[in-house]
């Protein structure tokens, strides 16, 4: 805060590198404050206590007024043949190089793995315009057979003889929460989209998807603490071309994290990145409720768990792959 206090009274000169790492410390602190949220999310009601004068949702209230919006006339939009633009370009070895050293006003600072723009290409595919629910998530586990294929998720509790989903005010009822995208690891996902006959997107395919529908934060999107819960999502609805929000969680792609043509490590933190190019880590796009959002607009972060990890705030959504007819 010193330093923030000396550029401000020019004490300091705000230099590239400077910017660099107070970018660096605020962001990874954002990060850090949503880690231990979802900590506490797992003892909420038995344990964790709120601050206080935080009040609980109406939630009987809320459930009655997302049971009235209409359902989608379609379950899924076709996107592509198309060319993605994926990742920024910011050389940090710049930073200390004349004339970039003082070139910091409206520069893109960004971590190493976003670096550098590359451009790809994807096939024509359907995806499903919002998540998968806690409701179709759990039909498929409860009803279904799915216990015998995934786990019970870490976002859901065993109450007595009821599965209720768990929020920083307590557990809820799953009827409160049936519309809300579910919260799982990518194991479970992707094998509940193999049931329904289809995948989880690619990081390509995904950001194609939210470059055409996602809304931002000024459009309503659930990020930033707008709520301190999921809420259902709105994608795919009839205003605004069918842009909306998924509902408030980070999404699953197939892309496994790993280095790109291209990629330099952070001289600053060069563990940021390199030390989960292990293969056992997905790319997941997007951001959750508590995800600020300059992190969750910015197109080009990338961020990453271990495909079986079942604590962060993650989601996902349904592709199909489209067969070509012979000729």
């Amino acid at each position: 805060m010193k330093l923030y206090d000396d550029i401000d009274s020019h004490k300091v000169a705000l230099t590239r590198k400077i910017g660099r790492v107070l970018f660096m410390t605020l962001e990874h602190e954002a990060m850090h404050a949503e880690t231990l949220l979802y900590m506490l999310l797992q003892r909420a009601g038995s344990g964790t206590i709120p601050p206080p004068d935080f009040i609980s949702p109406p939630w009987k209230a809320l459930k009655a007024s997302w049971e009235e919006s209409p359902p989608l006339e379609t379950r899924t939009v076709t996107l592509g043949p198309a060319t993605v633009t994926l990742g920024h370009d910011d050389d940090e070895a710049k930073d200390e190089v004349k004339p970039f050293k003082e070139d910091v006003d409206g520069h893109g600072f960004g971590w190493d793995n976003e670096h550098p723009k590359r451009t790809v290409a994807i096939e024509e595919f359907k995806i499903s315009w919002r998540p998968v629910t806690n409701g179709e998530f759990y039909r498929f586990y409860a009803l279904e057979g799915g216990k015998d294929k995934v786990d019970l998720p870490a976002s859901w509790v065993q109450d007595g003889g009821d599965i209720k989903v768990r929020t920083l005010y307590g557990p809820v009822d799953m009827d409160t929460a049936y519309q809300w995208p579910v919260i799982a690891p990518y194991t479970s996902l992707s094998t509940y989209a193999m049931v329904r006959g289809g995948r989880l997107p690619t990081e390509p395919e995904l950001r194609l998807f939210y470059d055409k529908f996602e809304s931002g934060y000024e459009g309503g999107a659930n990020i930033g603490f707008r709520n301190w819960h999921p809420v259902p999502a709105t994608t795919g609805g009839e205003k605004d071309g069918g842009r909306g929000s998924n509902g408030g969680v980070w999404e699953w792609t197939s892309t496994v994290f790993d280095k790109v043509d291209g990629f330099v490590p952070s001289k600053l933190y060069p563990g940021y990145s390199m030390d989960f190019f292990d293969g056992k880590h997905q790319v997941v796009l997007g951001g959750s409720y508590a995800t600020i959002p300059r992190i969750a607009e910015r197109r080009s972060f990338r961020n990453w768990y271990q495909r079986n990890y079942p604590y962060s705030w993650v989601g996902g959504r349904i592709v199909y792959d489209i067969k070509k007819g012979l000729n």
